[in-house]
This record gives structure tokens, sequence and C-alpha cells, in this order.
């Protein structure tokens, strides 16, 4: 069979800081039949999406296709001009990103951005063009498909938009796809039904694909075959099958090692009650206007009390708009709650930050989701991190470089790179950052959310590792938000479920394995497994799904 992509001793080089060129993609090759969908796992900065990226000619900024060459259905992408470039992009290849929210404009309505691609390249009539996008929409399980596209893309959940971006990408009918991570922000049972939309699209259609990301479970369930790369080169190729299980590498054998972080010691979680750090108690809080009852229009938490111990850690899991991270929010301050008590180390917390004691602010950090909106983008990371130093402990000069380089040695981040800007990083190493900049006040509780989400298994797994090691030495707390349930059983004492702003269920990483709540047991059962099986044979409950799945 004639391969539909072939690439020959690829090379991409990148500028240095000081104008250096050094190559960062060095002599890959690969090959993709008709309808394979290939897989490119690794580490951050591995050159997973720089390899991706150029099946459709495209390098980033500072960066440049510098040999080889990159043939789809016989065209060398490197070769060709912008102009023919734009012919091809659309019609034969297609991509997905990461943040569907990102390739969506927010003032126009979802269906005239789908069929865009059409109308450019003078595909077919927009009658055509919008009848085969619902067809699309029915394909990719979204509801209401006559009508969905009507709305505006704030008007969707996350899984709704990742699958309606899905559809921009097919509607030109290409013969290969770049899916770049298009799962890692969604819950695991959003995750289900954008990942089973996807198979059965493109093995209808028997669209190829390129699968880039650093979730072996996900890439076990879509891939035909996995290709193993680490600092620009390939460490190992072969069927998704063969490389799960009859690994031949010793970097992918750590990939796969990676994937559970080791769970925590029974003994340790079984220890006695300590005393409370964190206490909150019949809390509410949302948005919108203020009711004549005092409450908000909005209650993204309505009634949630919970309790961390000092040195513990407290898990919150539940799928997108369940209400954990505006209750993280809530905690510290950012949004002030509307009814209920919180107290930190039996002192009461305003319920705005604005209005609790420096010391307060310092004891309580919070590492968010998204490092790339957390960081300022004009700021070197030194300054950065050197903000929260001088703020807190007054620190300058040679003591304050001194701290700087601990806390990005703490995280596994190199010294060199103090003086880029948060641009200039990778998204795992944004994240690290972001957790270093939190350490910088040394806290005694940091609040969590999904600071694992953005990076690969294996600096994941070295974080969790990191989180645990600190906890010994400074005696931190952690809730800990997440819906990659393997890291909060891991690093967890305690999980809490929450479903439409409530606590439906606490329990142990050991009672995890049996839950009483119908919601715990479909959020538990929805998490991939390392089995190339695993999503066609899954049986969930229908009364379950219909009741609480949100995609």
């Amino acid at each position: 069979m004639k391969n539909l992509v072939e690439v020959r001793d690829l090379k991409v080089e990148a500028r240095t800081d000081s104008g250096r060129r050094v190559e960062i993609i060095k002599g890959v090759s690969l090959d993709i039949a008709p309808g394979e969908i290939l897989a490119l796992i690794g580490e951050s900065g591995s050159g997973k999406t720089t390899i991706a990226l150029t099946l459709l000619g495209h390098a980033r900024t500072g960066c440049r296709i510098s040999g080889g060459t990159i043939l789809v259905d016989g065209k060398d992408m490197a070769k060709l001009g912008e102009r023919e470039l734009a012919s091809v992009r659309g019609t034969e290849v297609a991509y997905v990103p990461q943040s569907a929210a990102a390739a969506f404009n927010p003032a126009i309505r979802i269906i005239d951005q789908v069929i865009e691609v059409t109308k450019i390249h003078g595909l077919m009539s927009p009658a055509e063009a919008r009848s085969k996008a619902i067809d699309l929409f029915r394909a990719l399980s979204l509801p209401d498909p006559e009508h969905i596209g009507e709305r505006y893309p704030h008007q969707v959940s996350g899984g709704q938009l990742q699958r309606l971006a899905a559809a921009m990408a097919m509607i030109g009918d290409p013969k290969l796809i770049i899916f770049d991570e298009p799962t890692t922000a969604l819950d695991v049972t959003t995750q289900i039904e954008v990942l089973k939309a996807f198979k059965s699209v493109m093995k209808a259609g028997r669209i190829a694909g390129v699968y880039v990301s650093h979730d072996l479970a996900v890439v076990a369930q879509i891939a035909d075959r996995i290709m193993v790369l680490r600092g620009g080169e390939i460490q190992e190729t072969g069927s998704t099958d063969d490389i799960l299980h009859r690994a031949a590498h010793p970097y992918t054998r750590e990939l796969l090692a990676a994937f559970e972080p080791k769970p925590r010691d029974d003994a340790a979680v079984a220890e006695k009650k300590r005393a409370p750090l964190l206490e909150i108690n019949n809390v509410i809080a949302g948005y919108g206007p203020m009711q004549a009852d005092g409450l908000p229009l909005v209650r993204a938490v309505s009634g949630v009390s919970l309790s961390v111990e000092k040195g513990r850690n407290l898990g919150i899991i539940g799928e997108s708009g369940c209400g954990k991270s505006t209750l993280a929010r809530a905690i510290a301050g950012i949004l002030p709650i509307s009814a209920g008590t919180m107290t930190l180390d039996g002192r009461e917390l305003a319920p705005s930050s604005r209005r609790r004691t420096r010391d307060q602010v310092r004891e309580l950090q919070i590492v968010f989701q998204y490092a790339d909106t957390a960081l300022n983008p004009a700021k070197s990371i030194e300054d950065i991190l050197g903000r929260p130093l001088t703020f807190y402990r007054g620190m300058k000069g040679k003591a304050r470089d001194a701290r700087i380089a601990e806390l990005l040695d703490m995280v596994h981040l190199p010294k060199a790179l103090r003086h880029r800007r948060p641009a200039e990083l990778s998204g795992g190493q944004k994240q690290r950052v972001n957790f270093a900049r939190a350490l910088a006040a040394e806290p005694k509780l940091i609040l969590c959310d999904e600071i694992t989400s953005a990076l690969d298994t294996v600096v994941a797994a070295a974080i969790i590792d990191l989180l645990k090691e600190l906890q010994r030495e400074l005696s931190l707390s952690y809730v800990f938000i997440s819906h990659d349930l393997s890291v909060v059983e891991a690093i967890c004492d305690r999980i809490v479920v929450m479903y439409g702003g409530k606590k439906v269920e606490e329990l142990t990483p050991a009672q995890a394995k049996a839950p009483m709540h119908p919601y715990s047991s479909l959020l538990f059962s929805s998490v991939p497994k390392l089995d190339p099986t695993w999503l066609d044979n899954l049986k969930l409950d229908p009364e379950q799904v219909r009741a609480y799945s949100h995609a």
C-alpha cells in the first residue's frame, strides 16, 4: 500500500537567545498509510508538536525546516510556497488544536466558522456546506446537531467545542488530520465521548491522523502505531500493542512506568487524626447579581463543607462545571464567598483576599491550571519569582538571586531559564515556574488547580514526587484539583467528589475502588487504561451517562 505521508531525514532548527541556531529535530523519518493513526509521544520539548506542524508546512516563530523531505500525498510540504500551502491546508491536511476555545472567534456563530474553509476554497455551496456540517455534528455525537451551530462558542461546553473544532477540520475532506493534544483539558467523562467520536469518524472516513499526546492511555485507545520521541530524535516506533506490552527502549519503559504515579503508603494514610489546617463550612459561592436572599444568581458551589489536616492532602474531583475550580478560587479569596465560614490554622479567613492579612495570603497560595494566563508575558522568570520573595520576605540582591536559583532547582528547571520570558518556555516549563512562584511565599497550604494537566507523564510523575518530598521537608498541605484520578489517588489522603456544585461523596483512595455514590462510580470507571481494547469494550450504565454526562 502506498503511504500517504513519507517524511525522510527531517531537520528543524531553532534560534537561541544569543542568535545561534541549534537543531531541535534531528533527522526524523516516518511513514503513515491512508487511514492510519500515528501517535507521537514524549516529554515536553521532545519535538512531537514541532514534527506534527511540519506536516502542515509550518514551523513556529524562531524555527525553520532546515532539511529533509515531507511528502503528504506526493507534495513536499517543505518546498511549497505560501499560496500553495494555503490551498492544501484545510483541504488535504487539517489541524485540531489543544485549546478549541482559542480556535474559535467568540463573536461569530459556530456554523459560520465551521464552514468557512469551504468558502475559502470554493469546495461547495453554502447550503451543501451547512448540510455537511450538520452531518458531521451528528457523527461526532453532538447534541441537537441541527441547531448547535447557531450558538456562539461560549454557549457550548468544552467537550462540545473540542468536537466542533474537529468538525471544522473535517469538513474539507482532508486526507490527514493533526490532533495536537485535543483532550488534555477535558474531564474524564467528557474525554470518553470525544475519543469515541473522533475514532468512529476517522475510521468511517478512512482519514489518516497524527495524534500528539503525553497521555499514553488516550493514545492506546486511538492510535494504530506509536512513535516515541526524546530530544528531537526517535527512540522507538511500533504498533500500539508492541509499545505498550513489549517496549524495547529504556525511555519508553520509563514513560510506561510513569503512567501511574506511585500511590501513597497506606500506613501513612492511616495515621492518627491530626489538627485541621483548613476548615470550610457550608460555603456558597457563585456568579451573577445577588438575589433577595443575599446569594448569587448562579451558585457554582452550594453548601460545601470540608477539612484539610496539617501535612495531609485533599483531592477534589468531578467533571467540568461541577464547581471544583470555583471552590478553589473561593478558598483563595479570589472569588468572595456569599455564605459559610472558612478558617486557616484556627484563624478565620475573610471572604476576600484583600481583607486578609499578608501572612494569611502568604500561607495559602494557589497554582492555576493555565500557566499562560497566570504568568506575566512581559516579565522574565527571574522577575516573576523575585516578586513574591521581595513582597513577602523582603529579599533583595544576592539573597534573592540565590533563592531564585534554589526555586528553579526545586521544580527541576535549569537556572539558565531565569532570564527568559514565559513565551520562550514550553507548557510544562511554564507550569513549573507557576508552582515555583507559589513555593516562593513559603506557604502552609497550596491549592493546586489541575497543575499536571499540561505536563507529560514523566514530568508529571516527577512533580508528584517533588510535591511529596516538599511535603515531608516543609510540612506542606495540598488541596489537589484534577481530572487525572491516578494523580489524585497517588498524592491525596482523602478525595472529595463534586457534582452540580455539591459534595456528593468523600472517600479514601482505597475506597475509590468501590465508591458508594453512582456518580463517583461513573467517574472512576471512565479513567482510560493502558489497553487498546478498553474504549471499544467500555460499557457504562446508560442511565448514569444520561443523568450525569454533560459532554
